[in-house]
């Protein structure tokens, strides 16, 4: 994954080499045109006082260059007007390329520069100095190399602190969207990073108020429900005894359905609102299947002894839960299953119901949750999304299997508990 400081640092070093190549280029053209090309003329104008007129005889000239070249201790060349080599001294240098018209620096890959000088009469003076001197444009290189250096040390904290913020910012995001609505992050600064921070903050406290009223409501609802829920139970057992008794039993039916829904309710809000678990303490989950199956009638059981480590209360309720919705929704027999498969704790529950489409798997575990062509169909409720909150609250997960044969299958896994059960 790029990092955003990288692509920023990367793009201040990439700018500064830019700057230097623009440099040099600049200093390149400088020296041919500007004030070192007019010192070169200059120059040109002095040499020809010295040298002998062009008409001179080549041994004159070449005598003057030698009282020239003696006096730079440089390698000289004079040529004339037409490029001709008029006299030399020391290494041979080239003659300067055709159409130029002023002095500047010969430049060829693999040998120092050459100053080329033209005097007014039209004669080129050529002239290298000595090659253990220090090529003229070193000193504006490694001062250009100090600088880029210096910048790029210096700027890598800065754009690193920059990015450090925006990834506290990002973790911080990150687990306000895991659920931790308490999440908040630290204002560093006083740019638009510290204003976004700012931003999230408030917005994160306010997603926290709301939640939190939104769980107080609900709370305060299902115990207000509880008042009206017992007059009315209380309302039933007085009834005269020639009472329809069909209605009676179904005013107890609904009366118990509504009764579990608000339990379920408040379980809902109380795992929302604590985030650890209550009671940790060793449970077999062979035995805790076997208590909860012994109330329903014709279910199988088998497996194993499985230890997990856990509450004892919430993972009884995710038992019955899962035995509710196998006996309301599916079909006898329900078949419960414990088993220990690579270090978890696995409680599978059939039936032979109907069955889930597999475009609902995932659905069935949110809450209140029903789908198209279900009637009354796992999902209607909390049951199942409570299953799967207590699983993942002790390690693990719940899932739907789909089966062959019409049916289906729940199975929950849970971390094991490394003392006690079956290896």
């Amino acid at each position: 994954m790029r990092k955003l400081y990288l692509r920023i640092y990367l793009a201040v070093l990439a700018s500064l080499a830019v700057f230097a190549l623009a440099s040099g280029v600049l200093w390149r053209q400088l020296g041919d045109a500007g004030p070192a090309g007019h010192a070169f003329d200059v120059a040109g104008t002095l040499a020809q006082n010295v040298l002998p007129p062009a008409g001179a005889p080549t041994a004159e000239q070449q005598a003057a260059l030698d009282r020239l070249a003696a006096n730079l201790r440089a390698d000289v060349a004079l040529f004339a007007a037409d490029r001709t080599r008029l006299g030399a001294v020391g290494a041979p240098l080239p003659a300067p390329e055709t159409g130029r018209d002023r002095g500047g620096w010969l430049r060829h890959w693999g040998v120092p520069p050459a100053g080329a000088i033209r005097l007014p009469d039209g004669r080129w003076l050529v002239a290298r100095m000595p090659h253990d001197r220090r090529h003229p444009g070193l000193g504006l290189f490694f001062t250009l190399a100090l600088i880029a250096l210096a910048v790029g040390v210096g700027a890598y904290p800065v754009v690193r602190r920059l990015t450090g913020r925006l990834e506290r910012l990002q973790a911080g995001v990150e687990s306000l969207g895991a659920g931790d609505l308490s999440a908040r992050v630290k204002v560093e600064g006083h740019d638009e990073v510290a204003r976004l921070a700012r931003s999230f903050n408030r917005a994160a406290g306010r997603i926290e108020e709301l939640v939190a009223a939104h769980k107080s409501l609900l709370a305060n609802a299902s115990h207000e429900l509880r008042t009206p829920l017992a007059r009315i139970r209380m309302a039933v057992e007085l009834m005269k005894q020639n009472a329809d008794p069909k209605r009676k039993r179904d005013l107890e039916q609904d009366i118990a359905e509504l009764d579990a829904l608000i339990d379920e309710i408040l379980l809902a809000s109380r795992l929302d609102a604590v985030k650890g678990r209550e009671a940790d303490e060793e449970v077999d989950v062979l035995a805790l299947a076997t208590e909860e199956s012994a109330r329903y009638a014709e279910v199988e059981l088998d497996g194993q002894p499985v230890t997990v480590r856990g509450d004892p209360r919430l993972l009884r309720r995710m038992v019955r839960n899962l035995l509710e919705n196998a006996t309301r929704h599916g079909a006898p027999p329900i078949e419960v299953r414990v088993s220990r498969t690579e270090g978890k704790a696995e409680l599978s529950v059939s039936d032979h119901g109907p069955g889930i489409p597999d475009a609902e798997r995932e659905g069935v575990f949110r809450p209140f949750y029903r789908f198209a062509g279900g009637g009354g169909r796992a999902g209607a409720g909390l049951g199942l999304a409570l299953v799967r909150q207590i699983a993942r609250r002790h390690g693990g997960d719940a899932r739907y299997l789909g089966r062959e044969q019409p049916g289906s299958c729940f199975v929950v896994t849970l971390e094991a508990s490394t003392q006690g059960g079956v290896s």
